[in-house]
């Protein structure tokens, strides 16, 4: 398999200095990550292509022995590498042993993305970046059950062998960048539209917001083509710039290519009081290839709902769209 886009490191001196740099900053699990040591995406993709590279030297079991130790070489404070093969069963994870050999092709984030399944796809793509949403470590360690505890991450996922993939990712907060709310700064002008959104429904009613939301010159598109988007709570678009003959159209029922019902995931994370989701979503701008999508939604009343988006693109630099997986 063929790097994605390019994103192979040239030599394995670039990898052994992008490890001596992640050696030195990050914290232990369940402690702030240090101010220094937040990462670039370019990091972090050194960071899993160099644990590709000791896989390929020093085979798939002493690979697999080494990613699940959590004092071992590839385990650095709140950055680890895990392991799946291309069926879902999950094959190394040093905070998350007991669930070894299992099988997590079905796994979902909180809000519904299916994330093994994406991160499956685009490793067999050759790899490349993906974003979900993964519980904050706590002294405790790892709770996929605490549904409190799920912050947006991104993550970097590169092929091993044929049968097998790698992966590992940081949060928002440990971004080189992040802002002061702890997010990418083209995520935190995207939360900062949201509220404002819900502020002026609240004020002006959901006629002067709607007609505000749908005008492609209006107060709520900006110059980098971010806009908001309202909905109802069975999912009935009620404004949108760029999908006007779709408003008045019920679109609960909408399934992306790995089976998530996005506008439901979207009105079901609203209904529960707002926040983060990530969903996948044709990019114009790529084409209309899929791409991951970090979204902000908040409700409005008890009827209706608005939201934005991001592109990961937008957050990693570099293309991160992907061919349509095959039925």
């Amino acid at each position: 398999m063929t790097p994605m886009r390019g994103w192979h490191l040239p030599c394995i001196t670039c990898l052994v200095l992008v490890g001596a740099a992640l050696f030195s900053g990050c914290s232990a699990p369940g402690s702030p990550q240090d101010a220094h040591a937040a990462l670039t995406p370019a990091a972090l993709a050194g960071f899993v292509q160099e644990a590709a590279e000791f896989a390929e030297h020093a085979g798939k079991e002493a690979a697999l022995a080494e990613f699940n130790r959590d004092n071992g070489s590839f385990s650095r404070g709140d950055l680890y590498v895990y392991a799946y093969d291309f069926n879902g069963t999950l094959l190394a994870h040093p905070y998350q042993r007991e669930r070894v050999g299992t099988n997590r092709l079905d796994w979902t984030d909180i809000r519904g993305l299916p994330v093994i399944r994406i991160g499956a796809h685009v490793a067999a793509q050759g790899g490349g970046f993906i974003t979900y949403l993964y519980p904050a470590p706590s002294v405790n360690g790892i709770n996929e059950s605490s549904v409190g505890a799920y912050v947006p991450k991104i993550g970097y996922v590169y092929p091993v062998g044929e049968d097998w993939w790698i992966g590992s990712g940081i949060y928002f907060s440990g971004l080189e960048g992040a802002g002061s709310l702890g997010y990418p700064k083209a995520v935190e002008e995207m939360v900062e539209l949201v509220e404002r959104g819900a502020a002026f429904g609240r004020e002006h009613g959901e006629d002067a917001a709607f007609a505000e939301i749908s005008n492609v010159s209006g107060s709520f598109v900006d110059t980098d083509a971010h806009y908001l988007y309202a909905y109802d709570f069975n999912g009935t678009l009620l404004a949108h710039p760029h999908l006007k003959e779709a408003i008045g159209t019920s679109l609960i029922e909408k399934t992306d290519p790995f089976g998530m019902k996005n506008i439901k995931a979207l009105s079901d994370t609203a209904r529960s009081g707002g926040g983060f989701i990530v969903f996948v979503w044709p990019n114009p701008g790529r084409e209309n290839r899929q791409e991951l999508k970090i979204g902000y939604v908040l409700p409005v009343d008890d009827r209706w709902w608005l939201g934005s988006g991001v592109y990961l693109s937008e957050v990693t630099g570099m293309d991160t769209s992907f061919p349509l997986p095959t039925p």
